[in-house]
């Protein structure tokens, strides 16, 4: 995406707010159509992917960091916990946010794409048009399938992170540290899957815009 591109997004999401049928046609109407929208958010689904993945690798660090806990101040070390765990709801949400967005501008493009296909008058072109789409839209069901398999990683370990924060909360004393240690590796375990799913989930995402780039 240019940078005027980008900029184009950044006003019109300010000044469009109408049903999305409206919403893209004023997209449209300055020049942003909705191809070069559905890359936008698949780039967008895709950096959030990656600042979730670091972030819940941040929280992993500060859950082991109390578990080394050695004396001081508990309930400052309870508010940085707590901390990490809000940061990795807010990106879950938005995680979650970014794959409906795009699901959403897809679903425009393929319609508009098939009605489109009809009016096509010379029988090869419409063939090969047809070919691309088809092609595109296994692209894309794999791409939101890879996405929402990360997805559904996130709210096990959110559950796990919960927990622990909440009962660190109750109980700001020796017990509660132990608690942690005792539920320290499966947390690593979990974050290490929810990982894994992002980074496939980001390379699908990596495919999916060159190969609209090339098209």
């Amino acid at each position: 995406m240019t940078v005027i591109y980008r900029s184009l997004f950044a006003t019109a999401l300010l000044t469009l707010t109408a049903c999305s049928s409206m919403y893209y046609s004023g997209l449209e109407s300055i020049g942003i159509p909705k191809r070069d929208l559905m890359i936008h958010r698949v780039e967008k689904a895709r950096d959030t992917q990656e600042d979730t993945k670091e972030q819940f690798k941040s929280a992993l660090e500060q859950f082991t960091a109390v578990t080394n806990f050695k004396g001081g101040d508990l309930e400052a070390v309870y508010n940085k916990l707590n901390d990490e765990y809000e940061d990795s709801v807010s990106q879950a949400k938005l995680v979650r946010k970014r794959i409906d967005d795009i699901k959403d501008v897809s679903e425009a493009l393929f319609e508009e794409w098939e009605e489109e296909i009809t009016q096509y008058s010379s029988a090869s072109l419409k063939r090969n048009s047809k070919k691309q789409l088809t092609s595109t839209r296994r692209q894309y069901k794999q791409l939101v399938q890879a996405m929402e398999r990360a997805e559904t990683k996130l709210e096990p370990v959110l559950a796990v992170f919960k927990d622990q924060v909440l009962y660190l909360k109750h109980n700001l004393n020796a017990r509660a540290i132990s608690s942690l240690k005792e539920e320290l590796s499966g947390i690593k375990s979990d974050v290490s899957t929810l990982i894994v799913a992002m980074e496939k989930s980001i390379n699908e995402a990596n495919t999916f815009i060159n190969s609209m780039e090339k098209n």
